[in-house]
């Protein structure tokens, strides 16, 4: 992973949802004068993300959120039209999900796992990064698809 702890998060575009379709908005405005939890995700709906990864935020989403946390995003190699319906389908509607469409974000700060042999091309890198202001504060990066580093319940002992 190019971006370290310290570093201002990159300029990307990434796609969502509003109420007129899918829209897509700067990094910029969603990370600037917040302090914002981004978990990155190899894909929405596969099982890891699914079945610990996601529920182990909405479980703990209150008590990050009164440890200073403006908001939460989950982000994926995914269309904003997926990132919707993963949401959709936890009746999740205080985290943020939010799509790197077109691989933007993976190609900049160089956060790529290989998923081809199961089908799944390039995707990001399973890591939550906490965003204070545009600047990285902390990086929970686990250099792949594992899970350890980045649940919820290691963010917060930070936090």
């Amino acid at each position: 992973m190019k971006i370290k702890e310290g570093d201002c998060f990159p300029q990307v575009d990434f796609y969502m949802m509003s109420d007129k379709g899918p829209v897509s908005v700067k990094s910029t405005e969603l990370f600037n004068d917040k302090k914002i939890l981004l978990v990155s995700v190899p894909g929405a709906f596969t099982p890891t993300c699914s079945e610990q990864h996601l529920p182990g935020y909405i479980k703990h989403k209150d008590d990050i959120i009164s440890k200073g946390i403006d908001k939460i995003f989950f982000v994926s190699v995914n269309d904003p039209f997926v990132m919707q319906e993963w949401s959709k389908s936890f009746g999740e509607n205080d985290i943020g999900f939010i799509a790197d469409s077109y691989g933007d974000f993976l190609n900049e700060i160089d956060a790529m796992i290989d998923l081809t042999v199961i089908g799944l091309g390039r995707r990001l890198s399973r890591f939550s990064m906490i965003i204070d202001n545009g600047l990285v504060n902390a990086i929970f990066d686990e250099e792949g698809g594992g899970l350890d580093k980045s649940k919820a319940e290691n963010v917060l002992k930070f936090l």
